[in-house]
């Protein structure tokens, strides 16, 4: 039950900043309840499918997808997340801890300069050719780190979809949740052939996740700017930080 407990809250977290939450899934389950790194990284990407797939139907009843962007990067980032698991037994699991935490960090430094210090840029029309281009380019770069590393990514295409796809804070949100349900099938079947999967675990996980992302989600359209922002910073940097304990 205490499981469940932790990863509701973590959930309505993960709901309210539009992230599948692997990389902070898989701190508290290898630094609470010490679970080995390979199985916290397979079980949290597994589990992060069904807790976006929640997140993400909360997100496009308040408006805030991009459908085809969101799918088209979605696909791709599928299969890149899928030969990325492949690596991940490659990796020893003190390396990959390092290796995890550090991309968390990147990712959270990233954000840190998207948010708040560039300004937001315009939105301006771009040819469908050129728009669907830089999704399928984001969805594989993306797709291949999150299947590696066992995180969702959700930063990175974040900063994508704003960056290469000017889409809004709130719709980078939103369809970041989207973007995330193919990718990590693609990585959880990876992963699920690799054996690095605990079933009882992942049932766990996923009961606490979804239904606190269903309601964090809530949340989106009725917080501040600011407060979306930091928390959207925050919730990498700080998963990265435990990972290093």
């Amino acid at each position: 039950m205490l499981i469940i407990f932790v990863m509701f809250l973590l959930g309505i977290i993960l709901g309210f900043i539009g992230a599948g939450g692997a990389g902070f899934v898989i701190a508290l389950l290898t630094l609470l309840f010490h679970v080995p790194i390979h199985t916290a990284l397979g079980t949290s990407l597994a589990g992060m499918a069904f807790t976006s797939l929640s997140g993400a139907y909360s997100h496009y009843r308040e408006g805030n997808i991009q459908m085809k962007i969101g799918l088209t990067v979605g696909c791709f980032a599928a299969v890149g997340s899928f030969f990325g698991a492949k690596l991940t037994s490659f990796i020893p699991a003190d390396l990959l801890h390092y290796m995890t935490a550090g991309m968390l960090f990147l990712s959270a430094i990233l954000i840190l300069i998207r948010l708040f210090l560039l300004k937001e840029k315009a939105q301006v029309n771009q040819s469908t050719l050129s728009t669907y281009t830089r999704a399928v380019i984001l969805g594989i770069v993306a797709g291949v780190l999150s299947g590696t590393f066992g995180i969702g990514s959700a930063p990175f295409i974040q900063i994508g979809l704003m960056i290469m796809l000017n889409l809004s804070i709130r719709h980078s949100v939103g369809t970041t949740m989207l973007v995330i349900i193919p990718l990590a099938v693609g990585g959880g079947i990876g992963y699920i052939t690799e054996g690095f999967v605990d079933y009882v675990l992942l049932i766990k996980v996923l009961v606490g996740t979804m239904c606190g992302a269903y309601v964090g989600a809530k949340f989106t359209n009725l917080m501040p700017k600011v407060v979306l922002k930091s928390a959207i910073f925050l919730t990498p940097a700080i998963a990265g930080l435990l990972l290093l304990f």
